[in-house]
């Protein structure tokens, strides 16, 4: 509904700003330059999604491998002991924390697939134990914002964009994505552990906290301590050494565990080809509405606005032009995706402002979208501090985001 709501927005604006210029401006090339980008969106989408098909179709094939091999259930154990202690209202060996522990796992490893089942199972066992059923429980919100702060270890599908737009490495924006999440994700824990008291300081949850805090302390101080083409460098050479390690322990893994790799892959290659067909018409009509809007002149206004705000109080403007996905990303995964590659097409793949809206987009996840879905799921009415909740790892995740941006690429 939201979505629907934006996209005609984005038409009724822009036709209003083109009438105002056609009648009071004499503006008599507006509406054929609103009418060119819209169907050159139309055909940027429709190529962009064919594109992906190679890409996606790899990617998701590591990934099935990866989930034949055990590495979700790898992941689970791990969290296991840090999730039996934030959701202390769900009693021991209840399976609602396997399940929990299954869709986190499945979000990091970039598995959505195998995360949003296992995400509405959680959800419909963790309401089992609510015994207001109309209002969300402590555990069910909780769950929520770990899944809205998007934690995520490999950010499939906006490298495969960057690969899809020309970038010399899709992967450079690997770590600042990744530091950029765990932000997000700190900031949605510590909001709802404030509100419902948890412990954040119990030995167990300050082992797992602060061992990842400190690696994450360690690589921001590396970087910050290295010249801009030092740390292009080594934040080049680090992404795609971690990510084929990646691959090459769920092949390995696969083989102890007997899969048969190759078919493996295959099964989620053809998934990937699924997708990428499946998403034509989302990325196509999301694109020729963002198109209008630009063509209008619309985005200009919105973006020198911001440019200007921000100019007044101080602060460098180079990363303004990447806001909008930023200013979607809450609302709109799908919005949010052609923001950034209507950025990305704009300004470059590899320009300052595309890494910016790339590492933005891997910042978080779609915290309405993920609401409504969950929560109506099991009937939730009375979300109670879901939303803030939600919306402040966001605004933490996308300021780290921008940050990061600075310090790996400007």
């Amino acid at each position: 509904m939201v979505l629907n709501y934006i996209w005609i927005g984005f038409f009724l604006i822009a036709f209003v700003i083109a009438l105002i210029k056609l009648i009071f401006l004499g503006d008599t090339e507006i509406f054929p330059a609103i009418m060119q980008n819209v169907f050159e969106m139309a055909e940027t989408g429709f190529k962009l999604s064919i594109g992906l098909t190679g890409v996606l179709a790899l990617w998701l094939g590591i990934m099935k491998i990866g989930e034949k091999g055990g590495a979700i259930r790898a992941f689970a154990k791990v969290l296991n002991p840090l999730f039996k202690k934030l959701f202390p209202e769900i009693p021991e060996n209840h399976p609602a924390i396997g399940s929990i522990v299954m869709n986190i796992s499945a979000n990091m490893l970039g598995l959505d697939n195998a995360a949003t089942p296992m995400g509405l199972k959680a959800m419909e066992e963790m309401q089992e134990l609510n015994t207001k059923k109309d209002t969300a429980s402590n555990a069910q919100i909780l769950f929520l914002v770990l899944n809205t702060s998007g934690l995520t270890l490999i950010p499939v599908s906006i490298m495969v964009y960057r690969a899809q737009l020309g970038a010399a490495d899709p992967t450079d924006i690997f770590i600042p994505i990744l530091l950029a999440t765990f932000f997000s994700t700190i900031a949605g824990l510590i909001t709802v552990a404030l509100y419902q008291k948890i412990n954040i300081f119990n030995k167990v949850v300050l082992l797992y906290l602060g061992g990842i805090t400190l690696i994450i302390g360690a690589i921001i101080f590396l970087f910050t301590n290295l010249s801009d083409s030092q740390t292009q460098i080594v934040s080049q050479v680090a992404s795609n050494v971690i990510l084929f390690s990646i691959i090459i322990a769920f092949i390995i893994a696969a083989m102890l565990q007997k899969v048969n790799v190759y078919e493996a892959f295959i099964e989620g290659a053809k998934d990937g080809f699924k997708i990428a067909i499946k998403i034509i018409p989302y990325l196509i009509a999301i694109l020729v509405a963002i198109g209008a809007f630009r063509a209008s002149g619309a985005m200009d206004y919105l973006v020198e606005g911001f440019k200007s705000f921000f100019y007044w109080i101080g602060i460098n403007t180079d990363f303004v032009e990447a806001l909008p996905t930023a200013f979607m990303k809450p609302l709109s995964g799908s919005g949010a995706r052609g923001m950034m590659v209507d950025t990305m097409t704009t300004y470059g793949a590899d320009s300052f402002v595309g890494r910016v809206a790339s590492t933005i987009q891997g910042s978080t996840d779609t915290t309405f979208y993920i609401l409504a879905v969950y929560f109506g799921a099991v009937k939730i009415k009375n979300t109670r501090y879901a939303v803030t909740a939600g919306l402040i790892a966001d605004f933490f995740g996308i300021t780290a985001a921008i940050i990061f941006a600075y310090i790996f690429f400007h």
